[in-house]
């Protein structure tokens, strides 16, 4: 076969506890390792917010939208996988609460509380707090550009300390893991080869489209973008980088879409940054991460298929055969 350049695929996902989330448009499953070791494969459905219209179409526009989809689908995803390992008696106590308080509604009503908690914490740690501690040098920075490039360099500064601060608790560490799996399994099918645990082992573990990348481009962008508001009172200014998140998140999208797809030197120099932190959130899996992570792809999305029509070729059912016998042995 003749080596060929990586081919977008349209796929992506998360990791969830014991367990990968992978969604092609709007079907996506979660595959989860038990607790007995057996594999849990749940297909579902999501349309996301204001299904079908067509705002949600329009550049710089449809980020603000994914990033919510993303988040909502994330917490619903974790909640899921949590469920494997929690206390049976506790989980049907607090069903039975929610349920009764919100009418049956309680799952829906939980995971838009988290997904609002997640944002006011992530608006807190990464737009308030370096605001707040870039503040108390305005007597020593009196450039505002400067001021600008420093807040900026705080918030990167922040979220590494914060990935790094939490890669030290084991289960993130296994998170991480699964982040690996599910990277190494769309590199796998992007770079045209068959969806085999031997061909993921040796796929990296790197992805240009990652929400880590995602999240260094909205830093970066702030921080250009900044520089051209000039505001004296901390709080007026604070406020207004709240108010302006919506449009970074917009244009950070539209960049991370074009260097998912592109080998412009640009795109690949600007990516640079991202996928270096993406070393930090994710991890080599093992074996059993993999198959989870294989699991997961299966369901939503036909690779054999893909293969044919993106890169011109078949995948022999016998030659799978042996491969699997291989890797089993």
């Amino acid at each position: 076969m003749a080596r060929r350049r990586k081919c977008y695929s349209g796929i992506g996902g998360q990791a969830v506890t014991e367990g990968v989330m992978i969604r092609n448009h709007e079907n996506y499953a979660v595959a989860i390792r038990k607790p007995d070791g057996e594999i849990e494969v749940e297909p579902e459905n999501y349309q996301g917010i204001l299904h079908g219209s067509k705002i949600k179409k329009l550049p710089f526009i449809r980020g603000i939208f994914k990033f919510l989809d993303s988040m909502i689908l994330g917490t619903r995803c974790l909640s899921f996988s949590n469920t494997f390992y929690e206390e049976e008696l506790d989980e049907t106590k607090f069903d039975r609460l929610t349920n009764k308080v919100m009418r049956g509604r309680g799952e829906a009503v939980m995971t838009a509380l988290v997904t609002l908690f997640s944002l006011v914490l992530a608006v807190g740690i990464f737009i308030v707090l370096p605001n707040y501690i870039a503040s108390l040098f305005d007597g020593f920075i009196r450039n505002h550009s400067l001021m600008a490039i420093f807040e900026g360099a705080l918030r990167i500064l922040i979220l590494i300390f914060y990935i790094w601060g939490i890669s030290l608790i084991k289960d993130i560490r296994r998170l991480f893991g699964y982040h690996g799996a599910e990277h190494k399994c769309i590199n796998c099918i992007e770079m045209g080869r068959p969806l085999t645990v031997r061909n993921v082992m040796r796929s990296s573990r790197i992805h240009k489209r990652c929400s880590t990348s995602f999240i260094f481009f909205v830093l970066f962008i702030s921080i250009i973008l900044f520089m051209f508001i000039n505001l004296e009172n901390p709080l007026y200014r604070a406020g207004i980088r709240i108010l302006l998140m919506p449009v970074v998140a917009g244009i950070s999208y539209e960049v991370l879409r074009l260097a998912g797809k592109s080998d412009n030197i640009l795109l690949i120099i600007l990516s640079l940054p991202g996928m270096v932190i993406q070393r930090m959130t994710t991890r080599e899996p093992d074996r059993e991460m993999i198959d989870v992570a294989i699991e997961a792809v299966e369901a939503v999305f036909d690779w054999k298929q893909y293969l044919k029509t993106t890169f011109g070729y078949e995948v022999d059912a016998s030659w799978m055969d042996d491969e699997v016998k291989e890797e089993e042995d």
